[in-house]
């Protein structure tokens, strides 16, 4: 009896605080409950209301359900097309997506009213030659757009060059109607997704060439000309149908590069001509001829100005190291390190040092290039690029022609890589170097020929490696002696030739890192017991070698006409010019 009063307590104290919310919460006009039972009966009335106005609700939920179903199916078609074209049926996947693109374009025609048969320039249909720029194309969306870059990605899975035209052209029409409602960002990931897959044909040809469609409309070259050359066409800021200045300019970069790939240079120049022009700067600007606080100017003013100008910098450093135009690349390389204010890619900045330190390579000035190869070294590692083993080669290299006491690998950033594959052997190499092991230093190199030798930079510098670290040798092993044999010489140094050890000692004596003679009949080295002056070292370098081999007594004889010629000329000016004082004199 106790439990159901209790129960029967509490039900009534829950009711009682349900009217009490009621009362507080309850409108002036209309009881909750009266509210209530107004929009149930309502909704669920099977007649009753305005007949008119049922008609109307009806009509309008079954165009809504309509439009979804159209959605519905179009997806589904898109789909369905992605399943042939991924088990490989590729003729059904093109025609499913032909007809997804129908499918949309008579939906959204008859959305507004025009007859699907009416036939006008801007039908979906119309992908006629692409020689020509058409206005952008009306009565696509999303799906539609969807399937013809599908359509392109298929005929470039077949190099058909007409096909991919056809299509891409078609593409870029619907990305610039403002109908298919595409969206900036999708139009850029989509356009710089096909530059990427022609880019990929090149390579892909270069490693099995066709020598049957060269020069042809499916040729990989030709076609990723022409899908460039309408990619620029369509969205040049000035000009094109689809004016998109970000879009054209870094379009234009990527053109760039691929044509430095594919070495037309001619064209490349032409490219590089078009960005510094859009950029605002002279043809010249980046060789020298500008104003130099122009860079700074131009950089101050926004961080836009300053990265165009080092992302057009490595596109013409590239250019000018494959012309061997030394002069020209050196200009360049200094122009973009004073460029002030631009936040560029750290592969952008990876590959100027890069190409900067292979040019001070190229000049002997191995300290600058350890510098120039260790921040591209750096840079390459902040973007998570590979290319950051091969700076650090490079780096070990610069830093062994240099014949510093520094170890590369003992900086923090370098010394996480010392163990990978593709670093041990320059790892075991500067362990030699630096115990000035000839034998151990020439095993590695034979040892990882392939992996070393395949760098064709690499491969440059290989016989200027050797000569340094047997220069070294050489310094060590005679150190002690005042009088020592080739043939022992040569033996230290992995049993060379004698001709090769008298080379390297005739240009120890001439660099002025060692003083003796070479006294080529008995076979021996004499040191000199006096250091010379640096003043006499001219001359005395030249009696030294006087009693050499025939190339000894050769390099002789041209430093004594050397000598001849300069005293020479002195001579004579100091002739013209009292000539010139008494000619005064008499005037």
């Amino acid at each position: 009896m106790g439990l159901v009063s209790s129960s029967l307590s509490s039900v009534y104290l829950q009711l009682l605080a349900l009217n009490t919310t009621d009362e507080l919460t309850k409108p002036i006009t209309m009881s909750d409950s009266e509210d209530y039972e107004y929009e149930y009966d309502e909704s669920d009335q099977d007649d009753g209301g305005d007949q008119n106005d049922n008609d109307e609700f009806e009509y309008t939920d079954d165009d809504e359900g309509n439009a979804e179903e159209g959605e519905v199916a179009l997806e589904n078609a898109y789909y369905n097309a992605k399943g042939m074209r991924d088990a490989g049926e590729y003729q059904e996947a093109a025609e499913t997506f032909e007809s997804v693109v129908k499918m949309e374009v008579a939906g959204n025609k008859k959305k507004a009213g025009v007859d699907d048969d009416e036939g006008d320039d801007d039908d979906a249909m119309d992908v006629s030659d692409h020689g020509g720029m058409k206005p952008p194309l009306k009565y696509h969306g999303t799906w539609g757009y969807k399937a013809i870059k599908q359509l392109v990605k298929l005929h470039l899975r077949s190099v058909d060059g007409a096909k991919v035209m056809k299509d891409y052209h078609r593409m870029l029409r619907v990305a610039s109607s403002p109908d298919a409602a595409i969206s900036p960002n999708a139009v850029e990931k989509g356009v710089n997704g096909m530059l990427e897959r022609v880019s990929s044909l090149i390579n892909s040809n270069s490693a099995s060439p066709n020598p049957s469609v060269e020069g042809g409309p499916n040729d990989p070259c030709v076609l990723a000309r022409n899908v460039y050359d309408t990619t620029l066409r369509v969205f040049h800021p000035s000009t094109g149908i689809s004016p998109n200045e970000r879009l054209w300019f870094k379009t234009n970069l990527k053109y760039g590069q691929l044509l430095y790939e594919m070495n037309e240079t001619a064209k490349l120049q032409i490219v590089i001509r078009d960005l510094l022009q859009s950029s605002g700067q002279s043809v010249d600007f980046l060789e020298g001829s500008g104003n130099g606080s122009g860079i700074e100017t131009m950089g101050s003013s926004g961080n836009s100005g300053g990265t165009h100008v080092m992302e057009i910098a490595a596109l013409q450093i590239q250019l000018y190291s494959r012309l061997k135009d030394t002069k020209k690349l050196r200009q360049v390389f200094q122009r973009a390190m004073s460029v002030r204010g631009g936040i560029p890619h750290p592969r952008t900045l990876a590959l100027i040092q890069e190409l900067g330190g292979k040019m001070h390579m190229s000049q002997r000035n191995f300290v600058e290039a350890s510098q120039s190869f260790f921040q591209a070294f750096k840079s390459y590692d902040e973007a998570g690029d590979r290319a950051r083993l091969r700076c650090l080669k490079y780096l070990v290299m610069a830093s062994m022609l240099d014949a510093s006491s520094i170890n590369p690998f003992d900086s923090h950033e370098a010394r996480a890589h010392r163990d990978d594959p593709e670093i041990v052997a320059m790892t075991n190499l500067v362990q030699a170097f630096h115990n000035d092991d000839i034998r151990e230093f020439e095993r590695i190199l034979r040892k990882n020929e392939g992996r070393l030798m395949d760098d064709e930079f690499v491969r440059e510098h290989v016989g200027d490696l050797l000569r340094t670290i047997r220069t070294q040798v050489i310094m060590r092993s005679i150190g002690p002696y005042t009088r020592i044999r080739l043939t022992r010489i040569a033996k230290d140094l992995n049993d060379i030739p004698v001709d090769d050890v008298e080379s390297l000692l005739v240009y120890l004596i001439l660099d002025g890192k060692l003083e003796g003679r070479i006294n080529q009949v008995n076979g021996v080295l004499v040191k000199s017991s006096q250091p010379l002056e640096k003043s006499d070292a001219s001359y005395d370098n030249t009696n030294k070698l006087a009693t050499g081999s025939i190339q000894s007594r050769n390099i002789a004889s041209i430093m004594q006409l050397t000598s001849a010629l300069e005293n020479l000329t002195t001579a004579i000016s100091k002739t013209g010019s009292q000539g010139s004082i008494e000619q005064v004199r008499v005037m």
